[in-house]
């Protein structure tokens, strides 16, 4: 059986790890490199990087800041932002990224995620979906939730699917921040629908909260930012409570 995976985020911002709620107001949480290597350090099973303002600047990820991340960890690395073509991600996989996640760039050009996964693998390309619950339908954003769409979390996770992707990050947007616990029914739907790995994100506040994302929605992985950056919850600790309520989980040696 497949572990679950336990997966930190660290959104950037101006260099710094940021985190809001509900994707407003950003604060502080720390140096990303620090916190990269605590994590790997400390049981962490994958990372997640995202250069939240690359899309709307117009530019690409912060190259110099994703190989210092890569020097100090030992996990699998996942790097998002500003990617919309072959070559930035050429040269993020040179700088230590293992996968890469791709969103609003993706969505404009279906057909990216077909070259990206022709190029480099279906298991190097992880679609991010920012999606929104509205009159009782999950509407995808774009832009870091800034862009509404007319399209529906469920046809695009599909279709992204379909056109290559190796694995969903399907973020709430209502629970992002709350610390109220995930999206666990959209979740159990999309991972009704597909064949491919989802990843939890978006309101987790507690040991529990985890647990029920992986029992009642159904998740592959959890990632989360706030609860682990302000040492709310230890992944160690975190790991033992899963265990102990039978999920199979990658136990942590160094504790």
């Amino acid at each position: 059986m497949v572990c679950k995976r336990i997966i930190p985020c660290l959104d950037i911002k101006d260099g710094r790890c940021v985190k809001g709620t509900n994707f407003i107001d950003l604060k502080d949480a720390g140096d990303p490199i620090a916190l990269a290597k605590f994590y790997s350090d400390n049981g962490a099973d994958e990372l997640v990087f995202l250069d939240i303002t690359a899309t709307e600047q117009g530019r690409d990820t912060l190259y110099d800041l994703v190989f210092e991340v890569a020097k100090v960890i030992d996990i699998p690395f996942t790097v998002g932002g500003g990617i919309s073509n072959p070559r930035v991600v050429e040269e993020l996989l040179k700088r230590g990224a293992d996968k890469i996640s791709v969103n609003s760039s993706a969505f404009k050009n279906p057909k990216l995620i077909t070259e990206l996964s022709g190029n480099f693998g279906a298991q190097c390309i992880v679609i991010a979906i920012d999606a929104k619950l509205i009159n009782k339908q999950w509407i995808v954003h774009l832009v870091g939730g800034k862009q509404t769409t007319e399209k529906n979390l469920f046809d695009w996770a599909l279709e992204a699917q379909n056109l290559g992707a190796g694995e969903v990050l399907f973020t709430s947007m209502n629970n992002d921040g709350t610390k109220n616990g995930f999206a666990n029914d959209a979740l159990h739907e999309l991972n009704s629908l597909l064949q491919i790995p989802v990843i939890a994100s978006g309101g987790a506040g507690t040991m529990t909260h985890f647990l029920d994302t992986f029992t009642k929605g159904k998740a592959d992985a959890a990632l989360a930012a706030s609860v682990f950056h302000f040492n709310e919850i230890k992944i160690s600790k975190l790991k033992r409570f899963l265990q102990e309520h039978n999920i199979n989980i990658r136990p942590v040696y160094n504790d």
